[in-house]
């Protein structure tokens, strides 16, 4: 246990970060925990897993694609429990490790092929200009898949993304893509909209409610405004993946309050220092999500979910 609660630090603490990075990480961990296990009764094994299932969940409370990682994973386990002997178990959890690793990244490049149509293949002189926010894996491989389809007359803006900067993430990205970028800090999101006259936006999520609802880095909500105000076609590129089945239960996805001494290490009396790490934008904001599903409402989220990942459905 010493070991997992070691693990559980790097993701807290945000030494792991981004949500593919953390789901990926999150059941590695898992695994590992379960090889460390000495224990042959099967209802006493599955307890020590939950409980680590438990210890790994409370991370990051804003990350369903690591809970349906780890719910990946156990309910298999769960389901087949009277025809494993324990000592097989470890085994099979690296192969459902591995096929949920799988599963994320055929559903990314997919996102990549289907988003990337976003982006038209200009032989004008005008550059057509795409925008996002924060660093999404996703939106990422949507840009460079445009890239490597010889798509050159795009460049992108992005944010420098406060307080810990993973903008510039997005930017070494792009930037070694050969793709021309724009960054900009997160305040001058509205002046960049209308200085360069952005065509398209596409951000990432973290979470996707049962309503449609996108929890994404804050500062994305006020960019939502701004393509509302500006009539800027604005996407959410997303596996489906980090659906939340639990907001269907009338569960609401928390948003997580990070450490106050990432904006600012200085205490005084009278301030107070708030860090909230995501924010909420509604459906009615959003014009499509891009899923390896192809691209809709974000409010049909949970009939393709079911679909295409029945074995996480409870």
């Amino acid at each position: 246990m010493d070991q997992l609660l070691k693990d559980v630090e790097r993701i807290s603490s945000l030494e792991i970060q981004g949500a593919s990075n953390v789901s990926v990480s999150a059941i590695d961990f898992l695994s590992q925990y379960a090889q460390r296990i000495d224990c042959v009764d099967m209802e006493k094994w599955i307890t020590k897993m939950q409980e680590a299932k438990r210890i790994l969940e409370r991370s990051r409370v804003t990350e369903p694609a690591m809970r349906n990682g780890l719910n990946y994973i156990m309910n298999k386990i769960e389901k087949s429990k009277n025809e494993l002997d324990v000592k097989e178990i470890p085994a099979i959890i690296e192969v459902l490790k591995n096929e949920y690793k799988a599963m994320f990244q055929a559903s990314k490049k997919k996102i990549a092929e289907i988003g990337a149509r976003r982006i038209p293949d200009m032989e004008t002189d005008d550059d057509f200009i795409v925008m996002t926010h924060c660093h999404s894996s996703a939106v990422s491989a949507i840009l460079l898949e445009a890239k490597k389809q010889g798509k050159d007359n795009f460049k992108v803006i992005n944010t420098e993304t406060q307080p810990r900067l993973q903008g510039r993430k997005t930017a070494n990205k792009l930037l070694s893509a050969g793709i021309e970028v724009i960054h900009v800090v997160d305040s001058a999101m509205r002046w960049a909209v209308n200085h360069f006259k952005v065509d398209l936006i596409i951000v990432g999520a973290d979470s996707i409610t049962s309503e449609g609802t996108v929890l994404n880095k804050i500062g994305t909500r006020l960019l939502a405004l701004v393509a509302h105000e500006e009539h800027v076609p604005f996407y959410v590129a997303s596996q489906l993946l980090k659906y939340n089945p639990d907001t269907t239960l009338g569960i609401l996805e928390k948003i997580e309050m990070r450490e106050p001494k990432e904006i600012w290490d200085y205490k005084h009396k009278n301030l107070t220092i708030l860090n909230p790490a995501f924010e909420t934008i509604s459906r009615r904001y959003i014009d499509g999500l891009i899923t390896e599903a192809g691209i809709f409402a974000s409010s049909h989220v949970p009939t393709y979910f079911a679909k295409l990942y029945p074995d996480l459905i409870n």
